[in-house]
C-alpha cells in the first residue's frame, strides 16, 4: 500500500488479487485527512479509477473541502483492466458484438472482493450509504450495477455515459433505437426505486455521430432517451435527475474533471 497524507486529504493505493477477474486490481482511495474518525461517512466507488490522477482529484477535493462545499465523502477508483469492454458492459445482456462477457463477474467482484476488502480495512465507512459512478464505459457500468442492485446504492453518477450499447448492430436493417438500446430497455422493464438520484453529464463535441440523423449528436440523444425512460417511471427533473451538457465538452478526462464537482455538489452539497 502506498499512502499519500496532506492536509486536507489522504490518498492511498492499493493492489488487489482478484480471483474472480483473475488479475491484479488497482484501488486509489481519497478520503478527508482531518475527518477520518469521527463519523462514518457516505462511500463513492468510481469505475476507470486510473483517471482520477489524470484529473488532478486530489485538487478537485482540496478546493472543495477548502471552501466546505461538500460534506465528507470515501472516495474508491477502481482501475480498468486490459479486458475493459468485457468488465464494463451490461451484466445480463451482451451487446451485438459479444462484449460485456465478463461484466457479471465485475459484479461479484464489486460486492464479494472489493466491498469485503474495504471494509475490513476502514471502519469508519458507512455501507448503508453507497453510490457508483463512471466514465463512458465505466459509467454505463456503474449504472448497470445500481440499477440491478438498488437496495445496495443510494446515488449514480454517468460522465458521456456509453448509452449506445446495443444488442443488434446498428447497421443492421433490424436495428430498432427504441428496443434494441440496451440500457434503455432494462430502465424501460424496471421497477421504481424512489432513493435513487442520478447524474449524467454530456458534452457536446463528445463525439460527431448522428446515426438517425436528427441533428443531435448520439452520446446526447441516448443519454435524453435514458432519462426520458427514467421520467417515465416517476423520477423527478432536477429533483431526482439532473443533466449536464456542456458546451465544447468532449469525450475526456479534463471535460469530465470539470463536471465532477457539480456532480458532488448536487449530491453532496453542504
Amino acid at each position: 500500500m502506498h499512502i499519500k497524507r496532506a492536509a486536507l486529504i489522504t490518498a492511498e493505493i492499493h493492489v488487489l488479487q482478484s480471483k474472480l477477474l483473475d488479475r491484479e486490481v488497482t484501488l486509489s482511495v481519497y478520503y478527508p485527512s482531518y475527518n477520518n474518525t469521527l463519523h462514518e461517512m457516505e462511500m463513492l466507488l468510481i469505475n476507470d479509477g486510473q483517471d482520477l490522477e489524470t484529473m488532478n482529484f486530489e485538487n478537485i477535493l482540496t478546493n472543495l473541502y477548502n471552501h466546505r462545499e461538500i460534506r465528507p465523502l470515501f472516495f474508491a477508483g477502481i482501475s480498468c483492466g486490459a479486458n475493459r469492454k468485457n468488465e464494463y458492459g451490461t451484466a445480463k445482456i451482451l451487446d451485438y458484438a459479444g462484449r460485456g462477457n465478463k461484466a457479471a463477474l465485475y459484479q461479484q467482484f464489486i460486492f464479494e472482493e472489493l466491498l469485503p476488502f474495504i471494509k475490513i480495512n476502514y471502519t469508519f465507512v458507512s455501507f448503508k450509504e453507497k453510490s457508483f459512478c463512471g466514465f463512458s464505459l465505466g459509467g454505463l457500468s456503474a449504472l448497470d450495477i445500481v440499477w440491478n442492485h438498488p437496495e445496495e446504492f443510494k446515488n449514480v453518477g454517468v460522465f458521456s455515459g456509453s448509452f449506445w450499447w446495443r444488442s443488434v448492430s446498428q447497421d443492421d436493417p433490424l436495428f430498432d433505437e427504441y428496443s434494441d438500446r440496451i440500457m434503455q430497455a432494462q430502465i424501460r422493464k424496471g421497477n421504481y426505486y424512489p432513493w435513487l438520484k442520478f447524474f449524467f453529464e454530456t458534452g457536446t463535441m463528445d463525439e460527431t455521430a448522428d446515426r438517425n440523423n436528427n441533428g443531435i449528436i448520439d452520446s446526447i440523444d441516448d443519454t435524453i432517451s435514458l432519462i426520458d425512460e427514467l421520467v417515465k417511471k416517476g423520477y423527478r427533473d432536477q429533483e431526482d435527475i439532473l443533466y449536464m451538457e456542456l458546451k465544447d465538452g468532449k469525450h475526456d478526462v479534463p471535460t469530465w474533471g470539470k463536471a465532477f464537482p457539480y456532480f458532488l455538489r448536487w449530491r453532496w452539497g453542504k
